[in-house]
């Protein structure tokens, strides 16, 4: 049963991810960027500015919202997750460090697809009748186009629900117990015949504090993320350049070979990855599986902020995309690559490529940490996909349908935290790639509409 979905996951995979799938997407970026002018780089320090400017800023939201700064935190909690550690290990392990050149690459037209989401999510939102923002690219499909592509709304919801159990819970859930389970082993603290019992214990206490948090509210997920994410961000930052610095001496051969690989992937994995169109869609897909861009689902946490100005707002997606993937995953792609003395290129990995690179370098005892760090990403990321669930759940049905869908969701963490690592983060990948078809779609269609957003807001 288990090589039967294996097989057709493998089927589908290849075919969503394909050559297809690469020219929609960058295809798609390219035509923002270049109708917008490269509005990313024009508008860089605007970006930083009304993002990093605001961390102290602690005006009160309206009631049925949340801050400007804590709806950007909450789509950091949905993007800064295990895709960062895990998922850059296994786009490095299977794609060459040449994968990490087209990370960066989509990550660039990333900015500006993601600044497209957000503004027109704020643009086409509603309110709902509990006096919530609620939005997306289900509502920029349903209020910015016609009738007849109301199913691609629709279409992106049941994608949206599918998706978060393995995307947001299981495959987050998964690398928590993973972290904790090699910290554990690593302190000599327990043995390895106990790590089944302890994951089981771990995906319990992880399924009550998910519970906790989403059944809050959007007032309770936008408090955590406002105090989560800034915290988990810095001390993986700082732990990461302590890694740079103590390897000063080897980053221009680590980045020349990021560089080389991406076209000759051969020259640097001493031939066993000798496609370039593996790295480059091991890239691409573990860099949006980290960023989201494309996939348009942070655009839903933004969609609850406290603001009138949807390209304010749009900017806050552009400092998002280079936080969580030019900061934050090559940070771990210069840790994998840095820290460990040899790569087995070819073969699957996760989390502990990532944590053996900074062992290397620290000790054993930096595992506490590591995994502290793993623990934070990773839970910030089931809350933050908890909403995004919530929202398709609500769009398609209704309001009464959105508690027992967090019960559920809940549950699956303990799922996560006692299955194979592997096939979920495949099965993740499929999903994933579904949902950005509706969601391109409709980003091409309103182009023009975040155009004209745009020139009307910096003409102001």
């Amino acid at each position: 049963m288990i090589q039967t979905i294996i097989q057709i996951n493998q089927a589908l995979n290849t075919f969503i991810w394909g050559i297809p799938a690469m020219v929609a997407i960058i295809g798609v970026g390219l035509l923002l960027t270049i109708r917008t002018r490269f509005l990313q780089v024009r508008k860089f320090s605007d970006a930083m500015k009304n993002t990093i400017g605001k961390v102290f800023d602690r005006k009160k939201a309206q009631k049925g919202s949340i801050s400007p700064f804590q709806a950007v935190c909450t789509a950091l909690a949905g993007t800064v997750g295990t895709g960062n550690i895990a998922g850059v290990a296994g786009a490095v392990a299977i794609g060459g460090p040449g994968a990490v050149f087209w990370m960066w690459c989509s990550a660039f037209l990333g900015m500006c697809t993601k600044f497209a989401e957000v503004t027109l999510a704020v643009r086409y939102r509603e309110k709902s009748k509990d006096g919530e923002y609620v939005g997306g690219p289900m509502y920029y499909i349903k209020n910015g186009l016609s009738h007849k592509w109301l199913f691609l709304a629709y279409a992106y919801s049941i994608l949206g629900i599918l998706t978060v159990f393995g995307t947001g819970n299981a495959t987050q859930v998964n690398t928590i117990v993973a972290a904790i389970n090699e910290a554990l082993l690593n302190m000599h603290a327990v043995q390895e015949s106990q790590l089944s019992s302890i994951n089981l214990i771990l995906g319990i206490i992880i399924m009550g504090l998910v519970a906790v948090v989403l059944l809050g509210g959007i007032k309770r997920i936008g408090r955590v993320s406002e105090r989560l994410v800034p915290f988990m961000a810095i001390l993986y930052i700082v732990l990461g350049l302590g890694v740079i610095l103590i390897h000063i001496d080897r980053v221009p051969h680590v980045l020349a070979s990021i560089i080389v690989g991406a076209f000759n992937p051969q020259a640097v994995t001493g031939g066993t990855i000798g496609s370039m169109m593996i790295g480059l869609r091991k890239g691409v897909s573990r860099g949006i599986f980290s960023n989201e861009a494309g996939l348009g689902t942070g655009s839903i946490a933004h969609a609850c902020a406290d603001t009138d100005e949807p390209v304010r707002q749009g900017l806050f997606g552009i400092f998002e995309v280079f936080v969580d993937t030019i900061v934050i995953c090559t940070l771990t792609a210069l840790v994998i690559l840095l820290g460990n003395e040899a790569i087995t290129y070819g073969a699957p990995a996760g989390a502990e490529l990532t944590i053996a690179g900074f062992v290397s370098v620290y000790g054993h005892w930096v595992s506490i940490f590591t995994a502290v760090a793993l623990c934070c990403f990773a839970f910030s990321t089931t809350i933050g996909w908890g909403l995004y669930g919530s929202r398709c759940v609500e769009f398609i049905g209704s309001e009464k349908w959105v508690k027992p869908f967090l019960v559920i969701y809940s549950l699956v963490s303990i799922l996560g935290a006692t299955v194979n690592l592997g096939l979920l983060w495949d099965i993740a990948e499929t999903f994933n790639g579904f949902m950005i078809i509706p969601n391109l779609i409709a980003l091409f269609l309103l182009s023009n509409k975040v155009i004209s957003l745009a020139k009307e807001y910096f003409k102001e």
